[in-house]
């Protein structure tokens, strides 16, 4: 019986998000996710990812698009009642990933290689944010005028609050599973709305004056 395609590109998927996530994007070969997915094809990855840049892609398409839609829902609901609220848009931000801390199908490795994805060294800010889901981007755009000027264009709040969340999410996703990812997830969204609201200090704002 021929294999089912569809099949093995999730079970390729699967594979990948748990060895990203326990051993690093760079940090395992192609050869071995495909063996762990328990394909005797050797090529099978390459045929439907083309590379391991394909396959992150797959990884992330697999749980974006239910952050997505909860992220959405949640900013709609904020521009509906028309109030400025930086907790409110924290929550936004930070709710819909944590809710992948109890999505059993590969959710806590999914938010571990996003994380790599974002705070990865070597990419240019404007290559980082091109990695971000539609979501993600229209909260950047509502946030963004709630912020003073010098913090959106030239000290980037919005996308350090983006990579704190991130990074605290995946910490949380790498260890064992606990019962109160409702207090963990409340206090991230307070840091992350503090974060956004943080002032710019006047040794800060000299040091960019400083710099022109």
């Amino acid at each position: 019986m021929a294999p089912n395609p569809e099949s093995t590109k999730q079970q390729l998927i699967a594979a990948a998000e748990t060895l990203f996530a326990e051993r690093g994007i760079e940090g395992v070969s192609l050869r071995e996710i495909n063996s762990a997915a328990g394909q005797k094809n050797s090529t099978a990855l390459q045929y439907h990812f083309v590379d391991r840049r394909g396959l992150v892609r797959a990884v992330l398409a697999k749980h974006t698009p239910d952050v997505d839609v909860a992220r959405h829902a949640m900013l709609d609901e904020y521009q509906r009642a028309g109030r400025d609220d930086l907790r409110e848009l924290a929550a936004a931000l930070v709710g819909p990933s944590a809710a992948k801390l109890a999505d059993h199908d590969g959710g806590r490795a999914y938010l571990q290689v996003n994380a790599q994805v974002l705070n990865r060294p070597e990419l240019r800010f404007d290559e980082a944010r091109s990695n971000l889901s539609d979501s993600v981007h229209r909260w950047r755009q509502i946030v963004g005028p709630l912020l003073p000027d010098v913090a959106v264009r030239r000290l980037h709040h919005r996308f350090t609050a983006i990579r704190v969340s991130s990074t605290e999410l995946a910490r949380r996703a790498s260890g064992t599973p606990r019962r109160d990812d409702l207090l963990f997830t409340s206090h991230l969204v307070d840091l992350v709305a503090a974060l956004l609201a943080a002032p710019v200090s006047e040794e800060t704002a000299a040091l960019l004056r400083a710099r022109g």
